[in-house]
């Protein structure tokens, strides 16, 4: 294997593994606020693994989509619920030790299930690039929805700022 083959690899793991460490956090931080982040972060790292994996499409969805949408709401979730940033219980879950055992079983299932699996390689290229195919759909006959959706975030951000500072 040659030296850029290696720097991939360790670059891989690297993200991978803290890709895992956010999941981990997002599982066991008691403070909603603490574990949203986590949640971002574990976001991020899935779209630097799509990015490792040439899926650049998946990796900009996964940005906009889940990043962009879903942890604001997330977020606004908790700045409207100001109770519990008042917490003052323990950083911990209480059942990370359950959760970690069936983690762990579900982790070492899939990680048999794996190293049985005949795995082939496929060396065809892929002719056509779709992302410019995706980009014209969703701006030609998909422009109404997207445009939709668009509006309706944009009420629901106007209406938690009104919520949140009553």
């Amino acid at each position: 294997m040659d030296l850029i083959g290696i720097i991939s690899q360790v670059v891989f793991f690297l993200v991978a593994a803290l890709t895992l460490a956010a999941a981990f956090a997002t599982v066991l931080l008691r403070n909603v606020f603490h574990a949203g982040l986590a949640l971002v972060g574990t976001f991020f790292g899935v779209a630097a693994i799509y990015l490792m994996l040439e899926a650049e499409f998946l990796a900009i969805v996964q940005v906009l989509i889940y990043i962009g949408a879903i942890a604001v709401l997330i977020l606004f979730a908790i700045m409207l619920t100001r109770s519990l940033m008042k917490n003052e219980d323990s950083g911990m879950n209480k059942q990370w030790a359950w959760a970690a055992i069936a983690i762990s079983t579900l982790f070492l299932g899939m990680f048999i299930v794996i190293l049985q699996v005949p795995w082939l390689l496929n060396t065809s290229v892929i002719g056509t690039d779709i992302v410019p195919f995706l980009g014209t759909e969703l701006l030609t006959t998909y422009l109404l929805p997207f445009e939709i959706v668009s509006v309706l975030l944009l009420a629901t951000l106007i209406g938690a700022f009104i919520i949140a500072r009553e």
